[in-house]
């Protein structure tokens, strides 16, 4: 069990799974720089977030849920979470093995996060990692079964529903305990370029993985500012 002050971003799951140098630069050197990519990610999860909640039939749904699990040692924030009514026919194969009840509110509600990408689907599992990530919080905080939920794609407009299989509340597992080793271990790893991974992100310019393998962001940043350009 972790303690409060020892919860990191779910978020970084996706970063680690995506470059462990990117998450290195960004949760421990404090890097950060916006491209078109992140900012219309960013725009994304804003404009949900502002929906608010609503009621429709046998769904509630609730948005920018926060969350925590002191088994994992994460905290975030769910884009969305649909709670559908667990004792209704017309909930359909959504409904989740198990249920809770909603403050003020009749019935059994199962949980169902949904986590929105301004992209498509990948070939890696950073996304589905994070939405699990997401459902093991919400499992912990309200005692239920999370069998699955959903990745919504901007690009394809269409949600990718998602099985939390034992392999991959694993994974999700795995990667949070090596998060945690990671930043505890407070050292960046060396920058390896990769056309595929490197030439999108937002922080090329800052990383320099063609130039710079062997030196930290830090120590690069503190050398132009001595040197001057």
């Amino acid at each position: 069990m972790y303690a409060e002050d020892q919860l990191l971003p779910i978020s970084a799951l996706q970063h680690l799974l995506y470059c462990e140098r990117q998450c290195a630069l960004i949760h421990l050197e404090q890097a950060w720089s916006e491209n078109r990519f992140t900012a219309e990610g960013r725009n994304l999860h804003e404009h949900v977030h502002e929906g608010g909640s609503e009621s429709r039939g046998d769904t509630r749904t609730a948005t920018g849920v926060r969350l925590r699990s002191l088994c994992l040692g994460l905290t975030g924030q769910a884009d969305v979470v649909e709670f559908h009514r667990a004792d209704s026919a017309t909930a359909g194969d959504a409904v989740p093995a198990a249920a809770t009840a909603i403050p003020g509110i009749s019935g059994r509600w199962g949980p169902f996060p949904v986590e929105y990408k301004r992209g498509k689907p990948k070939a890696h599992q950073a996304d589905e990692v994070q939405l699990c990530a997401q459902a093991l919080c919400l499992e912990e905080m309200l005692g239920v079964t999370i069998p699955a939920g959903a990745l919504f794609y901007g690009a394809t407009r269409r949600r990718l529903e998602v099985a939390f299989t034992p392999e991959l509340r694993t994974l999700v597992a795995a990667t949070a305990a090596r998060l945690h080793v990671l930043l505890a271990a407070g050292v960046t790893p060396l920058a390896e370029y990769a056309k595929a991974k490197c030439d999108p992100c937002s922080l090329l310019e800052l990383c320099q993985p063609r130039i710079s393998g062997q030196r930290r962001v830090a120590d690069y940043l503190r050398q132009m500012l001595e040197t001057g350009p």
